[in-house]
């Protein structure tokens, strides 16, 4: 009897889900477990109205239906536990990130995690991650992987699979219409929930991102510039230009000193701007909330308004420039230089690793300031004979983090957070953690303006230096820590950066740009939608693509009327 009673039991053991219950199973624990941070959202959005229980039920119908459609499609023999397995491990992953950083999900915050690097992966890595993923993706996997879908004709599964999408979108049209009365106005000034549905934000966001990025790929960039050509400055000229762009990383202008805020973050910068060459912009903003969206925006033709923030269909600033005739370097001390350095010469540090500054598995960015001289030695003689353009991006304030970015000699503000789990921090040791990378990237400036002070006052170069940052950064405001929500959503913190410009003598003479007129217009708006222009402008590049509507030297430099007209008669 043993025999048979076994052979029944085992039969028991592996009797397949029926598709209905699979499908409806795993979008109901999804919606209630892998959505807990839209909840508690909800929860804050509308405690103490009398009509929050409906809400719950309409937006939990909605986000169930919904699921229920997408798993229906998927609900194959063969593919349901795959796709199945990994919904559930996004919606954990996700919620993870959501519930810690206050992040939501879309395709730039997709484009960003597809962007990253080994150091960023680990810096966000924490006990609490596995930790989420067990809790919210292992029921449902055991549960998914303990049975298969049972195996039927194609056509049995493929009229099955429909009505089940059908009958899951029925459900969230009768859910937006039973509380549209409530739902609409609360997604309206509500934005971001959108955002945190889990896990269709990253289905949505996957969908598009591939959309956006796939006609990328298959085509060529438009060219910029083809006109470019060297200004009169540069006829029989004493000594070339040496332009230093420094590209910071993460800097908000809340917490930059020379902007005033309550600390002095910015010492040797306010020095340098009390000795009368350097110039601090206290109105500035990104294009982006993130790198991978913010680095090629501020070098395109293009404002954010045209579409400098989306897939790059041109070539940027620094082709024209190398296309003029200059010497270009692109040095990186982050995570690449997302396609804006591609046809110019370029060294990433993680490449060339510096003794005593690379010791940690990253670099300082002082590392970028070694060997300098030899790098730019080592470009086309005839080009740095013209002229010499230096992108130096850094690491800058790059978080979770923040402790990592700075060394342990100095650390101005204390205590710090040591933990990359920032909402585990007081708010006041995050923010000291933080203005230390500020300070940081300070000394890192200072050490960049010595260095080309050095060389004009050797005669080698007119030098001059422009520092912006990619984006800013939430440090627990409103419980949002880090960088990356969508741009139309993004509080100020995010999106309000630093900007300073230093010009040697030798490149004021050269420009004819009056560094007291700049000061005086230093708190008029400015974005990333200017670098493009102003540094053509600074360099006395003539092209028709220059436009001295956004140059924001123009104003202030008494023979940039001339360059314009070269430029538009060329």
């Amino acid at each position: 009897m043993s025999g048979p009673q076994n052979a029944g039991r085992a039969a028991r053991m592996v009797r397949p889900h029926r598709p209905a219950v699979a499908v409806w199973g795993l979008a109901l624990w999804l919606t209630v477990a892998g959505n807990l941070p839209l909840w508690q959202r909800l929860h804050e959005l509308t405690v103490g109205s009398s009509r929050q229980p409906l809400l719950f039920a309409g937006i939990g119908l909605l986000v169930a239906g919904a699921t229920a459609a997408l798993l229906s499609l998927a609900a194959w023999p063969r593919v349901f536990r795959p796709v199945a397995s990994l919904l559930a491990v996004i919606a954990a992953v996700n919620s993870h990130f959501m519930w810690q950083y206050g992040a939501v999900i879309d395709s730039t915050m997709l484009a960003n995690v597809v962007n990253t690097d080994v150091r960023e992966v680990r810096d966000l890595m924490s006990w609490s991650l596995p930790l989420t993923v067990l809790l919210v993706a292992g029921p449902p996997l055991w549960w998914i992987w303990r049975r298969p879908l049972p195996a039927r004709a194609w056509f049995h599964h493929a009229w099955r699979n429909a009505a089940g999408a059908l009958f899951g979108m029925a459900v969230v049209a009768a859910s937006v219409m039973l509380g549209f009365q409530d739902l609409a106005p609360l997604v309206r000034e509500q934005k971001s929930l959108r955002y945190m549905i889990n896990p269709l934000n990253a289905v949505y966001a996957g969908t598009r991102l591939a959309l956006d990025s796939l006609p990328a790929q298959t085509r060529s960039l438009e060219p910029v510039g083809e006109d470019a050509r060297l200004g009169a400055s540069y006829h029989a000229q004493a000594r070339p230009p040496l332009l230093m762009i420094v590209v910071g990383e993460t800097a908000r202008a809340r917490n930059w000193g020379l902007n005033g805020y309550a600390r002095q973050t910015t010492p040797a910068l306010a020095r340098w701007q009390a000795e009368g060459d350097l110039v601090n912009f206290s109105n500035v903003r990104s294009c982006g909330t993130n790198t991978h969206v913010s680095v090629p925006c501020m070098f395109s033709p293009l404002t954010r308004e045209e579409g400098g923030d989306r897939a790059a269909v041109h070539e940027n600033l620094l082709d024209v420039l190398h296309r003029a005739g200059l010497a270009v370097l692109w040095i990186d001390n982050q995570s690449g230089c997302k396609g804006v350095c591609a046809r110019v010469s370029g060294v990433t540090m993680r490449d060339a690793p510096v003794p005593g500054l690379c010791d940690s598995g990253e670099c300082l960015d002082e590392a970028m300031l070694e060997g300098l001289d030899a790098r730019i030695a080592a470009l086309e003689p005839e080009r740095r004979a013209r002229g010499v353009v230096l992108v130096m991006h850094q690491m800058g304030s790059h978080g979770p983090a923040y402790f990592k970015r700075t060394p342990p000699d100095r650390k101005p503000f204390q205590p710090e957070c040591t933990n990359n789990m920032l909402s585990d921090c007081p708010i006041e040791h995050v923010v000291n953690a933080y203005d230390n990378t500020i300070a940081e990237t300070d000394r890192f400036l200072d050490l960049s303006l010595r260095w080309l002070q050095a060389r004009a006052a050797s005669g080698a170069y007119d030098t001059a230096l422009l520092y912006m940052s990619d984006h800013g950064e939430s440090l627990g405001e409103g419980g949002l820590y880090l960088h990356g929500l969508p741009f139309a959503i993004a509080p100020a913190e995010q999106i309000e950066v630093p900007m300073v410009a230093w010009l040697s003598p030798g490149m004021q003479a050269r420009s004819r740009a009056s560094v007291d007129c700049l000061r005086a217009r230093s708190a008029e708006p400015l974005s990333h939608d200017n670098l493009f222009h102003s540094v053509l402008g600074l360099m006395h590049i003539e092209t028709g693509a220059y436009r001295p509507s956004l140059d924001a030297l123009a104003p202030c430099s008494a023979e940039r009327p001339a360059a314009i007209a070269l430029a538009r008669r060329g």
